[in-house]
């Protein structure tokens, strides 16, 4: 189960704005996460310090390049999950990938407020919203991709559970 605090963002959001370009030589988990959404909202990671926050977003979240940072961005500042009524596709399994959970859901943004509290489960296909409280069906994750999530992306779930494990170490 997934919990947090609405953090609203609006439509379009692409990659560069999650993690502008300018930082791509960043490497530690600590200096990516003060940059992420650095461009599309003033002192973003400042916001959020400090509690568990969900993204809620419009359409086509993540559009733009295929910069693996940019979910990694917004997994190492503290981001539990996005929800979004779209995503750029790239961005959509880069974020797997590396172990952030996104969800689709095509009225999230007009049914939340900025801080909201919200429950996500991916297992059994839920997200629970308040103000007014109700539970609303969202598709479930497959079994797969609920693992590598769990795993914490990609490479752990290979690494644990791959046929070729112990490949992945000298990647």
């Amino acid at each position: 189960m997934i919990k947090g605090k609405v953090f609203k963002v609006g439509n379009d959001i692409d990659t560069d704005q999650i993690f502008p370009g300018r930082y791509l030589y960043l490497t530690s988990p600590e200096e990516v996460a003060v940059h992420a959404m650095e461009d599309a909202i003033p002192d973003f990671y400042k916001k959020i310090e400090g509690e568990d926050w969900v993204i809620a977003a419009g359409k086509n979240f993540g559009c733009g390049s295929s910069r693996e940072q940019a979910p990694r961005a917004i997994l190492y500042a503290g981001i539990k999950a996005v929800v979004a009524e779209s995503f750029g596709r790239i961005f959509y399994r880069n974020a797997v990938n590396v172990g952030l959970s996104v969800i689709k859901y095509p009225d999230i943004f007009k049914e939340v407020n900025q801080s909201d509290s919200i429950k996500i489960n991916l297992q059994d296909g839920f997200i629970v919203l308040y103000n007014p409280e109700r539970k609303i069906p969202i598709e479930k994750y497959p079994a797969q991709l609920l693992t590598i999530l769990k795993s914490g992306g990609l490479i752990p779930y290979l690494k644990k559970y791959g046929k070729y494990a112990h490949f992945i170490d000298k990647l």
